[in-house]
C-alpha cells in the first residue's frame, strides 16, 4: 500500500486523513474492507488518536461507515451515491467558473493549459495517478482564483467519492474524462466567455454523474 506509509509528526490528524483517504480512493483499501485504527496506525507510524480522527472525519465524508461497538469498514461503491456527489460537485464547478472566468489572467490560463497537456499525456500513456492530479490542478485554477471558499470545501469533501469510481473505470479501460473538453473549457476561459466556459463545466460534471450509471 503506497500511500500507507509513515508520516511526519505534523499536522498528524490531517496527515493521516489524506493518506487513509488516498487509501481509500486509489483502492488500496477495497469497499467493504474492515479497517482497525491500531493496525493503520502502526502502518502510518502514528498513535491511535489521530488516525481515530480521521476515521472520524472519512465517516462523515462517506468514503467510512461505523457500527458502534462493531466495526469500521470502507463504504461500497454505491451508484446513487457518486451520482449525487458529482451533480453537487459539478454544481459548485459551474459556480465558481462563473465567478472565476472575469478574473482570469494570462497566468492562470496557461497554468490550465499546462495541466491539460500532462493529462493528456498521462491518458495516453494510462497513468490513472498522473491522470487524476492533472484534471484536480487544472479545475482548482478557477477555484482558487474564484476566492469561494466554501464552494473549494464542498468540492474538496464530496470529489474523493467520484475519483474511487473514476480509477475503476479506467482500470476497467474506460476514458478518464476528456482533454478535447477541457481544450473547450479553456479557449473560452481566455476569450472571457463565461457562460461558454459554464456550459462546458457542466458537460464534463454531466458526464460523471452518468458514469455512474453504466453497470
Amino acid at each position: 500500500m503506497n500511500a500507507l506509509r509513515p508520516v511526519p509528526r505534523t499536522l498528524l490528524r490531517d496527515r493521516a486523513y489524506e493518506a487513509i483517504r488516498d487509501a481509500i480512493v486509489a483502492g488500496e483499501i477495497e469497499p467493504g474492507a474492515v479497517v482497525r485504527d491500531a493496525d493503520l496506525a502502526e502502518r502510518l507510524g502514528l498513535s491511535r488518536a489521530p488516525v481515530r480522527q480521521a476515521f472520524a472525519r472519512l465517516v462523515d465524508e462517506g468514503l467510512l461507515e461505523s457500527k458502534p461497538q462493531s466495526h469500521t469498514r470502507v463504504t461500497p461503491l454505491v451508484a446513487a451515491d457518486v451520482r449525487d456527489a458529482a451533480a453537487v460537485v459539478g454544481a459548485m464547478h459551474e459556480l465558481v467558473t462563473r465567478a472565476a472566468v472575469p478574473r482570469l489572467r494570462t497566468a492562470d490560463t496557461d497554468a490550465m493549459r499546462a495541466a491539460n497537456e500532462r493529462f493528456a499525456a498521462a491518458v495516453r500513456t494510462g497513468d490513472v495517478d498522473a491522470a487524476l492530479r492533472a484534471d484536480d490542478a487544472l479545475h482548482d485554477v478557477l477555484v482558487r482564483v474564484s476566492g469561494n471558499r466554501a464552494a473549494a470545501a464542498t468540492v474538496a469533501r464530496y470529489t474523493p467519492l467520484i475519483r474511487r469510481l473514476e480509477r475503476r473505470r479506467f482500470g476497467e479501460g474506460g476514458a478518464c474524462r476528456s482533454a478535447g473538453l477541457h481544450d473547450r473549457l479553456i479557449a473560452a476561459c481566455a476569450a472571457g466567455d463565461t457562460d461558454g466556459a459554464v456550459r462546458v463545466t457542466a458537460e464534463i460534471w454531466r458526464g460523471l454523474e452518468e458514469l455512474a450509471d453504466i453497470p
